[in-house]
Protein backbone atom coordinates (compact mmCIF):
# COMPACT_ATOMS: atom_id res chain seq x y z
CA UNK A 1 0.00 0.00 0.00
CA UNK A 2 2.99 2.40 1.03
CA UNK A 3 4.88 1.33 -1.92
CA UNK A 4 1.80 1.97 -4.29
CA UNK A 5 1.23 5.58 -2.60
CA UNK A 6 4.83 6.08 -3.38
CA UNK A 7 4.59 5.37 -6.86
CA UNK A 8 1.46 7.66 -7.34
CA UNK A 9 3.51 10.56 -5.82
CA UNK A 10 6.16 10.16 -8.11
CA UNK A 11 4.59 9.85 -11.51
CA UNK A 12 2.06 12.59 -10.35
CA UNK A 13 5.51 14.67 -9.60
CA UNK A 14 6.97 13.29 -12.96
CA UNK A 15 3.94 14.32 -14.58
CA UNK A 16 3.51 18.04 -13.65
CA UNK A 17 7.06 18.18 -14.40
CA UNK A 18 7.27 17.05 -18.15
CA UNK A 19 3.65 19.15 -18.35
CA UNK A 20 5.89 22.53 -17.19
CA UNK A 21 8.83 21.37 -18.88
CA UNK A 22 6.57 21.33 -22.31
CA UNK A 23 4.55 24.46 -21.27
CA UNK A 24 7.93 26.86 -20.93
CA UNK A 25 9.88 24.80 -23.32
CA UNK A 26 7.43 24.35 -26.37
CA UNK A 27 3.87 25.88 -26.02
CA UNK A 28 4.46 29.25 -24.17
CA UNK A 29 8.03 30.44 -27.06
CA UNK A 30 5.92 28.88 -29.75
CA UNK A 31 2.19 31.10 -27.97
CA UNK A 32 4.53 34.29 -27.78
CA UNK A 33 6.22 34.30 -31.06
CA UNK A 34 2.61 33.53 -32.69
CA UNK A 35 1.14 36.82 -31.00
CA UNK A 36 4.10 39.09 -31.67
CA UNK A 37 4.51 37.79 -35.31
CA UNK A 38 0.80 38.92 -35.73
CA UNK A 39 2.10 42.26 -34.82
CA UNK A 40 4.85 42.55 -37.01
CA UNK A 41 7.37 41.55 -35.43
CA UNK A 42 9.01 38.30 -36.50
CA UNK A 43 12.65 36.78 -35.99
CA UNK A 44 14.58 33.23 -36.40
CA UNK A 45 13.40 30.28 -35.73
CA UNK A 46 12.74 29.34 -31.89
CA UNK A 47 15.00 25.48 -31.06
CA UNK A 48 14.22 24.30 -27.97
CA UNK A 49 17.72 21.70 -29.09
CA UNK A 50 19.88 25.10 -29.53
CA UNK A 51 19.04 27.17 -26.38
CA UNK A 52 16.53 29.03 -28.42
CA UNK A 53 18.91 30.88 -30.72
CA UNK A 54 22.21 30.56 -28.55
CA UNK A 55 23.66 27.75 -30.79
CA UNK A 56 23.42 30.03 -34.09
CA UNK A 57 24.94 33.04 -32.17
CA UNK A 58 27.75 31.10 -30.89
CA UNK A 59 28.31 29.62 -34.58
CA UNK A 60 28.59 33.45 -36.50
CA UNK A 61 30.77 34.68 -33.40
CA UNK A 62 32.69 31.48 -33.94
CA UNK A 63 33.43 32.23 -37.40
CA UNK A 64 33.75 36.23 -37.09
CA UNK A 65 36.37 35.51 -34.16
CA UNK A 66 39.52 34.96 -36.72
CA UNK A 67 38.13 38.33 -38.91
CA UNK A 68 41.23 41.14 -39.38
CA UNK A 69 39.91 44.13 -40.31
CA UNK A 70 41.78 46.92 -42.60
CA UNK A 71 43.22 49.50 -40.20
CA UNK A 72 40.45 51.66 -42.42
CA UNK A 73 37.95 49.81 -41.66
CA UNK A 74 35.47 50.47 -38.79
CA UNK A 75 33.10 47.67 -39.48
CA UNK A 76 33.75 45.26 -36.42
CA UNK A 77 30.11 43.79 -36.50
CA UNK A 78 31.04 41.00 -38.38
CA UNK A 79 32.93 39.84 -35.33
CA UNK A 80 30.98 41.83 -32.08
CA UNK A 81 27.57 41.26 -33.36
CA UNK A 82 27.57 38.82 -36.43
CA UNK A 83 23.77 38.07 -35.37
CA UNK A 84 22.22 41.41 -35.62
CA UNK A 85 24.01 42.24 -39.09
CA UNK A 86 22.72 39.12 -40.45
CA UNK A 87 19.43 39.18 -39.09
CA UNK A 88 18.47 42.76 -39.27
CA UNK A 89 18.21 42.37 -42.85
CA UNK A 90 15.86 39.61 -43.12
CA UNK A 91 13.44 40.46 -40.24
CA UNK A 92 13.71 44.25 -39.71
CA UNK A 93 15.07 47.17 -36.92
CA UNK A 94 12.39 45.33 -34.70
CA UNK A 95 12.64 41.70 -34.67
CA UNK A 96 12.54 38.64 -31.67
CA UNK A 97 15.28 35.78 -30.94
CA UNK A 98 15.72 33.33 -28.30
CA UNK A 99 18.06 33.25 -25.38
CA UNK A 100 17.14 29.93 -24.01
CA UNK A 101 13.21 30.32 -23.72
CA UNK A 102 13.32 34.14 -22.62
CA UNK A 103 11.88 36.02 -25.65
CA UNK A 104 14.51 39.20 -26.44
CA UNK A 105 13.56 42.05 -28.54
CA UNK A 106 16.03 43.61 -30.75
CA UNK A 107 15.14 47.63 -31.07
CA UNK A 108 17.64 49.63 -33.42
CA UNK A 109 14.81 52.09 -33.94
CA UNK A 110 15.72 55.08 -32.28
CA UNK A 111 12.26 56.46 -31.52
CA UNK A 112 11.70 52.83 -29.65
CA UNK A 113 14.81 53.24 -28.57
CA UNK A 114 14.32 56.60 -26.82
CA UNK A 115 11.05 55.14 -25.40
CA UNK A 116 13.00 52.71 -23.36
CA UNK A 117 15.52 54.60 -21.91
CA UNK A 118 13.93 58.12 -21.36
CA UNK A 119 11.31 55.79 -19.27
CA UNK A 120 10.61 57.28 -15.88
CA UNK A 121 7.79 54.92 -14.72
CA UNK A 122 10.20 51.90 -13.80
CA UNK A 123 8.68 49.55 -16.95
CA UNK A 124 12.02 48.68 -17.81
CA UNK A 125 14.80 47.60 -14.70
CA UNK A 126 17.80 46.55 -15.86
CA UNK A 127 18.87 42.90 -16.27
CA UNK A 128 21.02 41.06 -13.87
CA UNK A 129 20.17 37.51 -14.80
CA UNK A 130 23.61 36.62 -14.99
CA UNK A 131 24.79 36.51 -11.44
CA UNK A 132 29.05 36.40 -12.37
CA UNK A 133 28.56 39.79 -13.93
CA UNK A 134 26.46 40.97 -11.13
CA UNK A 135 29.85 39.83 -8.68
CA UNK A 136 31.83 41.46 -11.01
CA UNK A 137 30.26 44.68 -11.42
CA UNK A 138 28.76 45.19 -7.83
CA UNK A 139 24.45 45.53 -7.32
CA UNK A 140 25.78 49.28 -6.74
CA UNK A 141 24.15 52.28 -8.77
CA UNK A 142 24.12 50.56 -12.28
CA UNK A 143 22.24 47.57 -11.39
CA UNK A 144 20.01 48.64 -9.05
CA UNK A 145 15.90 50.20 -9.74
CA UNK A 146 13.72 51.93 -8.09
CA UNK A 147 13.62 53.30 -4.66
CA UNK A 148 17.00 51.37 -3.98
CA UNK A 149 19.05 52.69 -6.70
CA UNK A 150 17.47 56.70 -5.31
CA UNK A 151 19.18 56.30 -2.40
CA UNK A 152 22.27 55.19 -4.04
CA UNK A 153 22.53 57.94 -6.83
CA UNK A 154 21.91 60.40 -3.76
CA UNK A 155 24.88 59.02 -2.22
CA UNK A 156 26.84 58.80 -5.30
CA UNK A 157 26.09 61.51 -7.33
CA UNK A 158 27.53 64.81 -5.09
CA UNK A 159 30.93 63.14 -6.44
CA UNK A 160 30.59 63.69 -9.52
CA UNK A 161 29.47 67.58 -9.79
CA UNK A 162 31.31 69.73 -12.27
CA UNK A 163 33.66 71.85 -9.26
CA UNK A 164 34.55 67.83 -8.11
CA UNK A 165 35.54 67.11 -11.44
CA UNK A 166 37.15 70.16 -11.73
CA UNK A 167 39.05 69.71 -8.72
CA UNK A 168 40.21 65.85 -9.80
CA UNK A 169 41.72 67.41 -13.02
CA UNK A 170 44.75 67.67 -11.34
CA UNK A 171 45.05 64.10 -10.11
CA UNK A 172 44.31 62.97 -13.26
CA UNK A 173 47.45 64.96 -14.52
CA UNK A 174 49.22 63.81 -12.09
CA UNK A 175 48.90 60.17 -13.07
CA UNK A 176 48.86 60.85 -16.93
CA UNK A 177 52.27 62.99 -16.15
CA UNK A 178 54.04 59.67 -14.24
CA UNK A 179 52.78 57.73 -17.25
CA UNK A 180 54.10 60.00 -20.14
CA UNK A 181 57.58 60.79 -17.59
CA UNK A 182 58.34 56.52 -17.90
CA UNK A 183 57.36 57.12 -22.19
CA UNK A 184 60.32 59.39 -22.15
CA UNK A 185 62.48 57.55 -20.25
CA UNK A 186 62.08 54.36 -22.32
CA UNK A 187 62.25 56.44 -25.72
CA UNK A 188 65.72 57.80 -24.12
CA UNK A 189 66.69 54.40 -23.82
CA UNK A 190 66.05 53.67 -27.60
CA UNK A 191 66.58 56.50 -29.47
CA UNK A 192 64.89 58.49 -31.69
CA UNK A 193 61.62 56.49 -31.58
CA UNK A 194 60.64 53.67 -29.58
CA UNK A 195 57.59 50.92 -30.10
CA UNK A 196 54.76 50.87 -26.88
CA UNK A 197 52.02 48.82 -25.93
CA UNK A 198 49.61 51.82 -25.57
CA UNK A 199 46.29 50.23 -24.20
CA UNK A 200 48.10 48.29 -21.17
CA UNK A 201 49.51 51.20 -19.63
CA UNK A 202 46.01 53.08 -20.34
CA UNK A 203 44.39 50.22 -17.95
CA UNK A 204 47.12 50.88 -15.59
CA UNK A 205 46.66 54.56 -15.83
CA UNK A 206 42.76 54.81 -15.66
CA UNK A 207 43.27 52.25 -12.51
CA UNK A 208 45.43 54.71 -10.70
CA UNK A 209 42.96 57.49 -11.48
CA UNK A 210 39.75 56.06 -10.49
CA UNK A 211 42.29 54.57 -7.44
CA UNK A 212 43.09 57.91 -6.59
CA UNK A 213 40.15 59.81 -7.37
CA UNK A 214 37.55 57.83 -5.63
CA UNK A 215 39.45 56.03 -3.14
CA UNK A 216 42.23 57.41 -2.05
CA UNK A 217 44.36 54.60 -2.76
CA UNK A 218 46.72 53.93 -5.99
CA UNK A 219 47.06 51.58 -8.39
CA UNK A 220 49.72 49.80 -6.64
CA UNK A 221 47.44 49.56 -3.25
CA UNK A 222 44.47 48.48 -5.61
CA UNK A 223 46.35 46.44 -8.31
CA UNK A 224 45.15 42.81 -6.72
CA UNK A 225 41.21 44.16 -6.90
CA UNK A 226 42.03 45.34 -10.57
CA UNK A 227 43.46 41.54 -11.44
CA UNK A 228 40.73 39.90 -10.02
CA UNK A 229 38.24 41.97 -11.22
CA UNK A 230 39.53 41.10 -14.82
CA UNK A 231 39.44 37.73 -13.86
CA UNK A 232 35.63 37.87 -13.28
CA UNK A 233 35.55 39.58 -16.49
CA UNK A 234 36.78 36.99 -18.32
CA UNK A 235 34.74 33.71 -16.82
CA UNK A 236 31.41 36.44 -16.87
CA UNK A 237 31.77 37.05 -20.47
CA UNK A 238 32.21 33.08 -20.88
CA UNK A 239 28.83 32.57 -19.54
CA UNK A 240 27.46 35.00 -21.67
CA UNK A 241 26.14 32.87 -24.21
CA UNK A 242 25.36 29.99 -22.30
CA UNK A 243 21.92 29.00 -20.85
CA UNK A 244 21.74 30.17 -16.94
CA UNK A 245 19.91 26.78 -15.42
CA UNK A 246 18.07 27.94 -11.95
CA UNK A 247 19.84 26.79 -9.24
CA UNK A 248 23.31 25.95 -10.92
CA UNK A 249 25.16 28.91 -9.82
CA UNK A 250 25.27 27.79 -6.27
CA UNK A 251 26.69 24.38 -7.11
CA UNK A 252 30.22 23.85 -6.73
CA UNK A 253 31.20 23.56 -10.57
CA UNK A 254 35.30 24.38 -10.94
CA UNK A 255 33.81 27.81 -12.59
CA UNK A 256 31.86 28.46 -9.59
CA UNK A 257 34.76 28.01 -6.89
CA UNK A 258 36.81 30.30 -8.93
CA UNK A 259 34.23 33.17 -9.20
CA UNK A 260 33.47 32.37 -5.49
CA UNK A 261 37.06 32.53 -4.52
CA UNK A 262 37.43 35.73 -6.80
CA UNK A 263 34.34 37.37 -5.58
CA UNK A 264 35.80 36.69 -1.63
CA UNK A 265 39.30 38.17 -2.69
CA UNK A 266 37.70 41.45 -3.79
CA UNK A 267 35.50 41.75 -1.51
CA UNK A 268 38.23 41.45 1.71
CA UNK A 269 41.04 43.37 -0.12
CA UNK A 270 37.89 46.31 -0.52
CA UNK A 271 37.11 45.86 3.40
CA UNK A 272 41.16 46.60 3.76
CA UNK A 273 40.87 49.80 2.24
CA UNK A 274 37.72 50.63 3.78
CA UNK A 275 39.09 49.55 7.09
CA UNK A 276 42.24 51.54 6.54
CA UNK A 277 39.89 54.75 6.26
CA UNK A 278 37.94 54.22 9.42
CA UNK A 279 41.40 53.18 11.44
CA UNK A 280 42.00 57.28 10.39
CA UNK A 281 39.15 58.87 10.16
CA UNK A 282 39.33 60.31 13.78
CA UNK A 283 42.63 62.53 11.95
CA UNK A 284 41.52 63.02 8.73
CA UNK A 285 37.68 62.47 8.49
CA UNK A 286 36.23 60.21 6.08
CA UNK A 287 37.75 62.17 3.60
CA UNK A 288 36.14 64.13 0.48
CA UNK A 289 36.56 61.61 -2.27
CA UNK A 290 33.57 58.68 -3.28
CA UNK A 291 34.55 56.02 -0.53
CA UNK A 292 34.41 59.09 1.86
CA UNK A 293 31.16 60.02 0.78
CA UNK A 294 29.72 56.54 0.89
CA UNK A 295 31.67 55.87 4.75
CA UNK A 296 29.58 59.08 5.77
CA UNK A 297 26.08 57.98 4.41
CA UNK A 298 26.87 54.51 6.52
CA UNK A 299 26.84 56.97 9.65
CA UNK A 300 22.83 58.61 9.89
CA UNK A 301 23.92 60.93 12.55
CA UNK A 302 26.82 62.34 10.21
CA UNK A 303 23.71 63.47 7.41
CA UNK A 304 20.54 63.78 10.02
CA UNK A 305 19.04 60.68 8.70
CA UNK A 306 17.80 58.45 11.26
CA UNK A 307 18.75 55.44 9.25
CA UNK A 308 22.48 54.89 7.40
CA UNK A 309 21.88 55.62 3.70
CA UNK A 310 24.35 52.83 2.69
CA UNK A 311 25.11 49.50 4.12
CA UNK A 312 28.43 48.19 4.23
CA UNK A 313 27.62 45.98 2.11
CA UNK A 314 26.09 48.33 -0.80
CA UNK A 315 29.36 50.54 0.08
CA UNK A 316 31.22 47.15 -1.15
CA UNK A 317 29.00 46.72 -4.11
CA UNK A 318 29.60 50.45 -5.35
CA UNK A 319 33.13 49.94 -4.53
CA UNK A 320 33.37 47.13 -7.31
CA UNK A 321 31.07 49.56 -9.57
CA UNK A 322 33.45 52.23 -9.71
CA UNK A 323 36.56 50.03 -9.65
CA UNK A 324 35.65 48.50 -12.62
CA UNK A 325 33.34 50.56 -14.36
CA UNK A 326 35.28 54.04 -13.45
CA UNK A 327 38.46 52.93 -15.25
CA UNK A 328 37.42 49.88 -18.35
CA UNK A 329 35.57 51.86 -20.04
CA UNK A 330 37.81 54.92 -19.92
CA UNK A 331 41.21 52.96 -20.80
CA UNK A 332 39.15 51.69 -23.90
CA UNK A 333 38.08 54.95 -24.79
CA UNK A 334 41.46 56.38 -25.00
CA UNK A 335 42.89 53.49 -26.44
CA UNK A 336 40.44 53.94 -29.54
CA UNK A 337 41.33 57.53 -29.66
CA UNK A 338 44.81 56.38 -30.11
CA UNK A 339 44.45 54.35 -32.65
CA UNK A 340 42.03 56.63 -34.94
CA UNK A 341 44.97 59.84 -34.28
CA UNK A 342 47.64 57.54 -35.41
CA UNK A 343 45.23 56.11 -38.64
CA UNK A 344 44.55 60.01 -38.88
CA UNK A 345 47.83 61.87 -39.26
CA UNK A 346 45.97 65.44 -40.50
CA UNK A 347 43.70 65.43 -37.17
CA UNK A 348 46.85 64.63 -34.86
CA UNK A 349 48.18 67.72 -36.00
CA UNK A 350 45.25 69.69 -36.10
CA UNK A 351 44.43 68.46 -32.36
CA UNK A 352 48.12 68.86 -31.01
CA UNK A 353 48.00 72.64 -32.34
CA UNK A 354 45.01 73.78 -30.51
CA UNK A 355 46.15 72.17 -27.73
CA UNK A 356 49.79 74.28 -27.90
CA UNK A 357 47.50 77.29 -28.59
CA UNK A 358 45.02 76.91 -25.62
CA UNK A 359 47.92 75.78 -22.89
CA UNK A 360 51.00 75.76 -24.75
CA UNK A 361 53.63 73.05 -22.81
CA UNK A 362 51.85 73.43 -19.61
CA UNK A 363 50.10 70.73 -17.72
CA UNK A 364 46.58 71.65 -19.14
CA UNK A 365 43.42 72.60 -16.12
CA UNK A 366 39.97 72.18 -16.12
CA UNK A 367 39.30 75.30 -18.27
CA UNK A 368 41.51 74.78 -20.74
CA UNK A 369 40.37 71.56 -21.01
CA UNK A 370 36.75 73.15 -21.87
CA UNK A 371 38.23 75.03 -24.89
CA UNK A 372 39.37 72.19 -26.75
CA UNK A 373 36.74 72.06 -29.42
CA UNK A 374 38.58 69.67 -31.66
CA UNK A 375 39.68 67.21 -29.68
CA UNK A 376 36.20 66.85 -27.91
CA UNK A 377 35.15 66.29 -31.46
CA UNK A 378 37.22 64.04 -31.79
CA UNK A 379 36.20 61.89 -28.63
CA UNK A 380 32.96 62.16 -29.61
CA UNK A 381 32.86 60.50 -32.94
CA UNK A 382 35.39 57.52 -31.27
CA UNK A 383 33.00 56.67 -29.38
CA UNK A 384 30.37 56.74 -31.87
CA UNK A 385 32.51 53.91 -33.67
CA UNK A 386 34.35 52.47 -30.74
CA UNK A 387 32.30 53.23 -27.88
CA UNK A 388 33.41 50.73 -25.05
CA UNK A 389 29.87 49.30 -24.43
CA UNK A 390 28.72 48.02 -27.76
CA UNK A 391 25.10 46.49 -26.34
CA UNK A 392 22.96 47.37 -23.50
CA UNK A 393 19.73 45.56 -21.60
CA UNK A 394 16.71 46.21 -20.26
CA UNK A 395 13.95 43.72 -18.82
CA UNK A 396 10.54 44.09 -19.00
CA UNK A 397 8.54 44.85 -15.85
CA UNK A 398 5.51 42.08 -14.88
CA UNK A 399 2.23 42.76 -16.47
CA UNK A 400 4.11 43.32 -19.90
CA UNK A 401 4.51 46.77 -21.88
CA UNK A 402 3.97 48.73 -24.84
CA UNK A 403 6.66 49.50 -26.99
CA UNK A 404 5.54 52.08 -30.58
CA UNK A 405 2.38 50.30 -29.71
CA UNK A 406 4.23 46.52 -29.56
CA UNK A 407 2.97 44.51 -26.78
CA UNK A 408 5.90 42.84 -25.57
CA UNK A 409 5.38 39.80 -22.79
CA UNK A 410 6.75 40.43 -19.21
CA UNK A 411 9.76 38.41 -18.77
CA UNK A 412 11.18 39.82 -21.86
CA UNK A 413 14.43 40.86 -22.37
CA UNK A 414 14.82 44.39 -24.52
CA UNK A 415 18.23 44.63 -26.97
CA UNK A 416 19.63 47.62 -27.87
CA UNK A 417 22.63 46.49 -30.04
CA UNK A 418 24.26 50.58 -29.70
CA UNK A 419 27.43 49.39 -32.40
CA UNK A 420 24.87 48.55 -34.81
CA UNK A 421 22.60 51.58 -34.26
CA UNK A 422 25.65 54.15 -34.46
CA UNK A 423 26.52 52.70 -38.05
CA UNK A 424 22.90 53.02 -39.08
CA UNK A 425 22.63 55.13 -42.49
CA UNK A 426 18.73 56.02 -41.83
CA UNK A 427 20.16 57.60 -38.74
CA UNK A 428 23.64 59.06 -39.31
CA UNK A 429 23.44 59.25 -42.94
CA UNK A 430 25.40 57.78 -46.16
CA UNK A 431 28.74 58.58 -44.48
CA UNK A 432 27.48 56.77 -41.39
CA UNK A 433 30.76 54.28 -41.89
CA UNK A 434 33.65 56.58 -41.71
CA UNK A 435 35.27 58.50 -39.43
CA UNK A 436 34.15 61.82 -39.43
CA UNK A 437 34.43 64.05 -36.24
CA UNK A 438 33.47 67.07 -37.67
CA UNK A 439 29.72 65.56 -37.24
CA UNK A 440 29.70 66.61 -33.61
CA UNK A 441 30.79 70.37 -34.44
CA UNK A 442 27.87 71.33 -32.70
CA UNK A 443 27.63 69.32 -29.84
CA UNK A 444 25.85 65.90 -29.18
CA UNK A 445 22.43 66.89 -29.29
CA UNK A 446 22.72 68.94 -32.36
CA UNK A 447 25.04 66.16 -34.27
CA UNK A 448 25.23 66.05 -38.25
CA UNK A 449 22.40 63.05 -37.10
CA UNK A 450 18.44 62.27 -37.75
CA UNK A 451 17.44 62.12 -33.71
CA UNK A 452 19.20 64.00 -31.19
CA UNK A 453 19.37 60.75 -28.75
CA UNK A 454 21.82 59.07 -31.62
CA UNK A 455 24.65 58.92 -29.58
CA UNK A 456 24.16 56.08 -26.65
CA UNK A 457 27.96 55.41 -25.65
CA UNK A 458 27.08 56.37 -22.24
CA UNK A 459 23.26 54.86 -22.41
CA UNK A 460 21.08 57.78 -22.34
CA UNK A 461 17.97 59.53 -20.00
CA UNK A 462 17.45 59.07 -16.43
CA UNK A 463 20.10 55.94 -16.01
CA UNK A 464 22.46 57.34 -18.49
CA UNK A 465 26.24 56.82 -17.07
CA UNK A 466 26.61 59.03 -13.95
CA UNK A 467 30.78 58.83 -14.74
CA UNK A 468 30.30 60.21 -18.15
CA UNK A 469 31.78 63.83 -17.35
CA UNK A 470 34.92 61.99 -15.58
CA UNK A 471 35.26 59.93 -18.09
CA UNK A 472 35.55 62.75 -21.27
CA UNK A 473 37.78 64.93 -18.76
CA UNK A 474 40.23 62.27 -18.15
CA UNK A 475 40.55 61.51 -21.81
CA UNK A 476 40.94 64.77 -22.84
CA UNK A 477 43.52 65.60 -20.13
CA UNK A 478 45.32 62.29 -21.42
CA UNK A 479 45.40 62.72 -24.85
CA UNK A 480 46.47 66.57 -24.61
CA UNK A 481 49.12 65.70 -22.67
CA UNK A 482 50.39 63.02 -24.96
CA UNK A 483 50.07 65.34 -28.06
CA UNK A 484 52.49 68.26 -26.49
CA UNK A 485 55.14 65.68 -26.04
CA UNK A 486 55.05 62.66 -28.71
CA UNK A 487 54.47 62.43 -32.78
CA UNK A 488 52.97 58.46 -33.07
CA UNK A 489 51.90 56.08 -35.82
CA UNK A 490 50.77 52.46 -35.66
CA UNK A 491 53.46 50.38 -35.28
CA UNK A 492 53.54 47.13 -38.23
CA UNK A 493 53.05 44.89 -35.69
CA UNK A 494 49.36 46.12 -35.21
CA UNK A 495 46.20 43.89 -35.79
CA UNK A 496 43.54 45.32 -36.49
CA UNK A 497 40.41 43.07 -34.98
CA UNK A 498 38.57 44.79 -32.39
CA UNK A 499 36.53 42.24 -29.78
CA UNK A 500 34.32 42.61 -26.92
CA UNK A 501 35.24 41.42 -23.18
CA UNK A 502 32.31 43.07 -22.08
CA UNK A 503 34.20 46.20 -23.06
CA UNK A 504 35.01 46.55 -26.75
CA UNK A 505 38.89 46.28 -27.02
CA UNK A 506 41.49 45.22 -29.90
CA UNK A 507 42.31 41.57 -29.25
CA UNK A 508 46.34 41.94 -29.49
CA UNK A 509 46.52 45.17 -27.38
CA UNK A 510 48.18 48.79 -29.55
CA UNK A 511 51.29 48.63 -30.23
CA UNK A 512 52.48 52.36 -31.39
CA UNK A 513 55.92 53.89 -32.70
CA UNK A 514 56.24 57.10 -30.41
CA UNK A 515 58.85 60.10 -31.32
CA UNK A 516 59.57 62.86 -28.90
CA UNK A 517 58.39 66.06 -30.25
CA UNK A 518 61.39 67.63 -27.43
CA UNK A 519 64.36 69.13 -29.17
Amino acid sequence: MEWGLAWTVAAAVAASWLFNAAVNLLWRPRAIARRLRAQGVSGPGYSVFSGGNLGEIKRLRGEGAGLVLDVSSHDFLPIVQPHFRKWIPLYGKTFVYWVGTRPTICLTDMNMVRQVLSDRTGMYPKNVANKTFARLLGKGLVLTDGEEWKRHRKVVHPAFNMDKLKLMTNTMTDCAMSMVSDWESELKKGGVAAEIEVSRRFEELTADVISHTAFGSSYKEGKQVFLAQRDLQYIAVSTFFTIQIPGFSYLPTRKNLKTWSLDKKVRNMLMDIINTRLANKETAGYGNDLLGLMLEACTPEEHGESQPLLSMDEIIAECKTFFFAGHDTTSHLLTWTMFLLSTHQEWQEKIREEVIMECGHEVPNGDVLNKLKLLNMFLLETLRLYGPVAFIQRKVADGGVEIAGIAVPDGAVVSIPIATIHRDKEVWGEDADEFRPERFENGVLKAAAKHPNALLSFSSGLRSCIGQNFAMIEAKAVIAMILQRFSFTLSPKYVHSPTEVITLRPKYGLPMILKSLKL
